[in-house]
This record gives structure tokens, sequence and C-alpha cells, in this order.
């Protein structure tokens, strides 16, 4: 978004941010955000905010180690802001996918269409519920020099789930990356 605080960026009267943590809250025992610049502003949100612990820019997967260094409960759910409508029954279809199939992580997978039309189902790894045990593991591999979050995920029990149910908005999944992406996905309804 042309180097502008995407989290901080409007989406419907609030920042993108807020607007994930409002819609995340009702799904989950307690929030916290990952950021790494205006934390005061992210303060703001009246829940704790902690920046990556890596040093260096390790993307999503910063985020998850921040996510579990201060995880107080089994499990970890990650969603990102960039992504205003994800499904309000998140946690709960991932939950119990978990349960089902004693996995570890388990990601979303929403439905994508391509360039030429063609639609397939496309793992959303951000959107992650994942074991607080596995700390040691993603702490190991991001000090290694690991950035991938499949190649770390698929060294435990993964799956994913398809939100594939007809109530399930085509949507949910839809990422704004850049400012008139934001606004088309703000203007939809």
């Amino acid at each position: 978004m042309g180097g502008v605080d995407k989290g901080l960026q409007p989406f419907r009267g609030l920042p993108l941010a807020q607007h994930a943590l409002q819609r995340l809250a009702p799904q989950v025992g307690s929030c916290l955000i990952n950021a790494n610049r205006h934390l005061d502003r992210y303060a703001d949100f009246g829940v704790p905010v902690w920046p990556d612990s890596l040093s260096d820019y390790a993307g999503p997967l910063a985020g998850f180690l921040c996510g579990l260094s201060h995880c107080t409960t089994p499990w970890l759910l990650t969603v990102p802001c960039d992504t205003p409508l994800f499904p309000p029954d998140l946690a709960q279809r991932l939950a119990r996918a978990a349960a089902a199939q004693d996995a570890q992580i388990v990601f979303a997978a929403g439905l994508e269409t391509d360039d030429q039309g063609r639609s397939r189902w496309r793992d959303q790894p951000v959107f992650c519920l994942l074991q607080a045990a596995l700390q040691p593991s993603l702490q190991q591999y991001t000090a290694q020099g690991g950035r991938k979050i499949d190649a770390w995920a698929r060294t435990h029990r993964c799956i994913s789930v398809a939100f594939d149910q007809p109530e399930d908005d085509a949507r949910a999944f839809a990422n704004a990356n850049t400012l008139e992406e934001l606004h088309a996905l703000e203007n939809a309804r």
C-alpha cells in the first residue's frame, strides 16, 4: 500500500486492524495485535500490542512466533488485518477440524478464481489455528532462516478446512494489498 501502515487504513469506518479485532474477538477468549510500527495507535484498540521478536523481517512467521510467545491458551488463532471479510465462525470451524483429525495446525482454504476464470481451492495459511506447544519448533525453524509457513507447517500434523458451505462469503479470504483493492472490498456488498 505504498508504505502506509496497512492496519491503520480505514475500512467501513474503522482501521483495518480494529475491524479484524472486532470480527475476531467474539470467536476467541482473548486477542493481541502484532505490529511493528505505530504501537501507540494500535494500543488504543484496547488489547496488548507486541512487535516481532525476530530482528529481520520474517513475514507472517514472525507474527506467529510473536503470538505463540504471548499465548496463554493451548491454541493460537492467527488472522491478517488485510482480509476484513473473514468468516465469523472461523475459530469454531478450524477448532472442530483440529479435534476431529488430531491436527496440530489447521489452515483455512478458500475458493479462488484465476485470470482465465478457473476456480480452485487454495490454502490461506495466515488464517491458522496452531497448538501453542509448537513454539519451540517454530523458534528453531526461524532461527535457521526458515520463512515459509507451508514448509514449517508440513513438518507437523497439518490439515486444511475448505470454507465451502452455501452460506460462506466468496470474498471471505479476499485481501487488500492496494488502496484500490481495499476500496473495492469496502464497496462490495
